[in-house]
């Protein structure tokens, strides 16, 4: 009898073992996502103000459950006023100091185009824990890498590079389903997304001296694919 019950609590753990690491480890996640986009430069220097809406097509290459590299396509607006500006800009008052009060106060509300490729690190490993020991359905991340800029409005476009920056969380909903909420700010290599270039006149030089930044917060969901040959991944593990 005690035989027995020792080689059933044997067969048990070692059941219980497999199914552990049982769930496919997948390498590619592709989905969508939906935020708020803020202009940050001349006019602004607010996070919360004039925040327009944003939405997202996003790809992950997933390097193991540590790392991936993230692909974003985002649409958006961004949109300031020269009332808004806390500076002193002359050419840009509205009062009787303003050398012209012609169309002012300056407003613009421009369409934005973002597509970047980041880096992302997991703080944790990232998973089901039944497709890699040790992962956690909720992990925090940071990111970062480089993107392209468009931004037409007021009769003006411009194309320019940017550096994204940030930080997120992101949840495991289940096996194939990613809740993730990210923030990001992309500093740009352009001081015309406002549709003015050096308001303050003063010439600069470097390659994000006095330039235009924006932010992004977003919410994505994303569905998992093309799972890890099994046979592969075992031998990642020895």
């Amino acid at each position: 009898m005690v035989v027995r019950l020792i080689a059933c609590f044997t067969l048990c753990c070692f059941t219980t073992s497999l199914r552990a690491q049982s769930d496919p480890e997948y390498l590619m996640e592709i989905g969508g996502g939906a935020g708020l986009t803020g202009y940050l430069g001349d006019f602004n220097g607010k996070l919360t103000r004039d925040l327009q809406p944003m939405a997202s097509v996003v790809a992950r290459r997933l390097l193991n459950p540590w790392a991936g590299f993230k692909f974003n396509a985002s649409w958006g607006k961004l949109k300031s006023s020269s009332a808004d500006a806390e500076s002193y800009l002359p050419e840009f008052r509205d009062d009787q100091l303003s050398p012209t009060r012609e169309g002012l106060p300056y407003t613009f509300s421009n369409t934005l185009v973002d597509v970047s490729a980041v880096f992302e690190y997991n703080f944790l490993p990232y998973g089901t824990g039944r497709d890699y020991r040790g992962a956690k359905r909720l992990v925090p991340f940071i990111f970062g890498g480089l993107g392209g800029t468009f931004v037409n409005g007021g009769g003006k476009s411009t194309f320019t590079g940017n550096v994204p920056i940030g930080l997120g969380m992101k949840y495991k909903i289940a096996d194939r389903l990613n809740l993730g909420v990210e923030w990001a700010i992309h500093f740009s290599l352009s001081d015309e997304l406002d549709g003015v270039k050096d308001p303050y006149n003063i010439k600069s030089t470097g390659a994000f001296k006095n330039t235009d930044c924006y932010q992004a917060l977003q919410v994505t969901l994303t569905y998992s694919f093309m799972a890890r040959c099994r046979t592969c991944h075992n031998a990642d593990e020895n």
